[in-house]
This record gives C-alpha cells, structure tokens and sequence, in this order.
C-alpha cells in the first residue's frame, strides 16, 4: 500500500512539482495538499498522513509556527522540511529541526532544477529514509529520553581487533550521522565536556549551504567549540570539525604529531559527499592511538567500511546508537552487525559514553 503524504506549500508551482514526483513514486501518493501552516494544522487535526512535506515561508502560519502548533497540541507528524539554500533558510531549516521536523529537502532555485532528476531524486531519498523508516516521532525535545545502562556488544568471532589503548594515550573522536542526525547530535555535542581530551570529526549527511548553519547552532548551545572545518586548519582538543556539505574530508598527519583537515572535491560515493567511509579511511595512517567511532542515525551503511578498515590497522572503540532512539536504525544497524561494535546506546548516553573512553585533560 502506498504511503500517504501531504504537501504544504503557498507556491502553485513547487506544490505542483511535488505533486508530480511524489505521484510518480511506486511507494507514494499525495493524499492531501495545502497552501499555507493554518490549512495544514486544520489537516493533520483531524487525518493522519506518513509523511508531510513543509515549506518554511508561508502566509497565515508558517513553517516553524506550525511546529510550534503541532507541539503544543501534542500531535504526532513526520515532517519534511523543503528550504532554500540561502544562508538564513538554512538557519531557519536548522531552527524547524530543533522544533520537530526530522529532516530537509533543499529547495531548488529555479524551475528547470525544480524539474530535474536531482530534486526529484533528492525528495524520494528523504521519503525513503523518513517514511519508510516507520517511525513516528513525537515533535518533542529528544533530551526527555529515559536513560538506560550502555549495553555491551561483543565482538564476532573472527573479527581481528587491536587491543584497546590503556592509560594515557593520544585520541580522536570520529562521528558520523545522516538522516535524524540534526536533531541527534543537539543531545550529544551539547553534553560533551570542553576539555574532553580529543577532538572531534564529524561527518553529516548534508547539502552545501546547511552545515555551516547547523555548526553555529551546536556552537552556540555547547561548552565545547563547533565549527564548519575548513581546508588545512589544525585540529584542537576540545573542538568539533564537521565536514562542509558537498566536500569530503580527510585528516592528514602533519608535522611533530599534528593532524589537519583536507577537505576535496572528489566524486560522491554511494552519492554521498561529505562520506563517512573516506573520513574513516583516512584515519588508517593518522598519528592517534586509538580513534574512538561514533556512529548515530542514518540510512544506509554509511561508516561501517571505513571503520572496518580503521580497525584492521588501529585501536578502535566503537560506539552505535540503539535502535529505539534513532529516527532511521541504518547506519548503526549496518556497524552493530558487523560485529565491531564495543557498546551500542540510547542517544542520551552517546556523550557519556565518549568521555568515559576518551578522558578529560
């Protein structure tokens, strides 16, 4: 059966697009459209859809005033956001996550791109990854998680793992997200401690012109320091470098011990740029001791190579996100089964579970 999605937008135009590529889906159907948030919330009070598709700028109510609604009149919606790839859209996209949207579709400019098989493609992945996930999510703030005890997760056998780093060692965190990830990792960076005894690099599935925007979010709400890496700065304990959408990055061992960021331009690989798979790799001949891999909501298996390759020529502790708390259980799915994987939590101990393996200095 197909799934049932409605389309909120005050453009004719983009909710007719919408319309034709949801329509022409095997795995969908437009159930419903609306032109503005007030018309929407009228909607989803009464009928219940699997995925709603949501513009940001509308009149009467728009996108971010009808989260607000949603929330306080406790109903439940999977929300898309489609935005625009200006700087203070993707600040308002990163503001709709913080208040309930899941994930984000970034806007064509024009009508011919609107048209095009990429906006197209893009739109199906997101559905795919959020719908067919079957998750509901309740639109309320993922630090009202119940905690529960980290669950160890042994290895399988014949797996060849280096022996864990005991004591004073050299460490770096490496993480990887897409899909939920947003909203993920506002109960995970936030909750780091400033002088954890590492940096951080993280990689994000997401369009150019959004991670810098999502960067300064975390920042702001966080002890530790975010920012978007840029091409050849030096990494620092107690920061956190996430790739720029549309770039992969790599960090590369300099001089008297130091490590910095190579970001390129290389083709997409499983039509992802930033990857998580080259960021992993890349790590194989770094100077750290032991790299400590955190791998949170996702479609797909985004990481799991990367850190199989890791593995076979450095220490490794692997940390997953449980199945419960991830808005899409793919990513941490795929390294779980890999048999790598040292503890898998719910997302509310991501943050403990870094810092007990990595210390503070």
């Amino acid at each position: 059966m197909k799934k049932n999605i409605l389309v909120v937008d005050d453009s004719a135009l983009m909710r007719r697009v919408l319309c034709d590529i949801i329509d022409a889906s095997d795995n969908y159907v437009v159930a419903d459209v609306c032109k503005d948030g007030q018309e929407a919330f009228d909607k989803l009070s009464t009928k219940k859809y699997d995925g709603v598709l949501l513009d940001v700028n509308m009149p009467r109510l728009n996108g971010l005033e009808l989260l607000d609604k949603l929330r306080e009149n406790r109903i439940d919606a999977t929300v898309i956001m489609v935005s625009t790839e200006t700087t203070e859209n993707a600040k308002t996209t990163m503001t709709a996550l913080d208040k309930g949207a899941i994930d984000f579709v970034a806007k064509p400019t024009n009508i011919i791109e609107a048209k095009g098989t990429a906006f197209r493609d893009d739109v199906t992945r997101v559905l795919d990854a959020v719908v067919q996930s079957r998750r509901q999510v309740l639109l309320s703030s993922p630090q009202t998680e119940t905690k529960t005890t980290p669950v160890a997760k042994p290895a399988a056998a014949k797996i060849h793992r280096l022996p864990p780093v005991t004591g004073k060692a050299n460490r770096l965190i490496a993480l990887a997200c897409s899909t939920g990830g947003p909203k993920a990792l506002q109960s995970v960076i936030p909750f780091l401690d400033p002088k954890i005894d590492a940096p951080m690099v993280l990689v994000q599935h997401m369009p150019v012109g959004f991670t810098k925007s999502m960067a300064d979010r975390l920042n702001e709400i966080s002890k530790i320091n975010v920012k978007e890496a840029e091409n050849g700065e030096q990494l620092q304990k107690g920061w956190v470098y996430i790739a720029p959408g549309g770039k992969h990055m790599e960090v590369r061992k300099g001089p008297g011990g130091t490590h910095t960021i190579y970001l390129h331009d290389a083709p997409p690989i499983g039509g992802l740029r930033p990857c998580a798979d080259v960021m992993y790799k890349s790590l194989v001949n770094c100077g750290y001791d032991e790299i400590t891999c955190v791998v949170l909501t996702g479609m797909g298996a985004d990481g799991t190579e990367g850190i199989k390759a890791l593995s076979a020529k450095k220490p490794v502790h692997v940390i997953a996100q449980n199945a419960a708390t991830c808005v899409v259980y793919g990513m941490p799915k795929a390294i779980a089964e890999s048999g790598l994987v040292d503890e898998v939590v719910p997302l509310t101990s991501v943050a403990d579970s870094i810092k007990k393996n990595v210390g503070v200095h």
